[in-house]
């Protein structure tokens, strides 16, 4: 059975990252975009890094410029906006699709694992996926759901091992 265990991506810096390196954490994967609406929820990201990383958890950033070209950035530029404005010192990796025939495995697998109100389709920035120490989706969160609001979940997710 596949889990966040079994992908790879490239880091904002370009280093290949084996996301088993996370296996045995709760992590949150984003889809993010430097100019969106909801950019202001890298804030509230970072607060629940910072909150929980001591307690085995993490945020996955992942750029997508596949929705009103809201993100337009190199990785040099996305990864500077990121901490001058926001002070993410979260992973962020390199720019991907989340939905199409190039969208980055892990985006397929995730919404293969959650299908959201449109069917599995992502549909706006900043949509989120909760996964547990296992590797595998808990719960798909809207692009409008606030970080904050998913403390509760990512508290009962650490209760549960690995």
């Amino acid at each position: 059975m596949t889990t966040l265990a079994d992908f790879r991506a490239p880091a904002l810096d370009g280093r290949d990252v084996a996301l088993a390196d996370h296996l045995g954490q709760v992590v949150l994967v984003v889809n993010t975009a430097s100019r969106c609406g909801m950019t202001p929820q890298y804030e509230g990201l970072q607060q629940l890094h910072d909150t929980y990383r001591d307690r085995a958890f993490t945020v996955l950033g992942f750029p997508c410029d596949q929705f009103g070209h809201q993100e337009p950035g190199t990785e040099a530029e996305i990864a500077e906006f990121c901490q001058l404005n926001y002070g993410v010192s979260f992973p962020m990796f390199a720019k991907v699709d989340v939905n199409g025939s190039a969208a980055h495995p892990l985006w397929s697998w995730l919404r293969e694992e959650k299908g959201g109100i449109l069917g599995d389709a992502i549909k706006w920035n900043f949509t989120k996926f909760l996964v547990g120490r296992d590797g595998h989706v808990v719960k798909r969160y809207a692009p409008q759901t606030e970080p904050k609001s998913l403390s509760e979940d990512i508290e009962q997710a650490l209760t549960v091992a690995a």
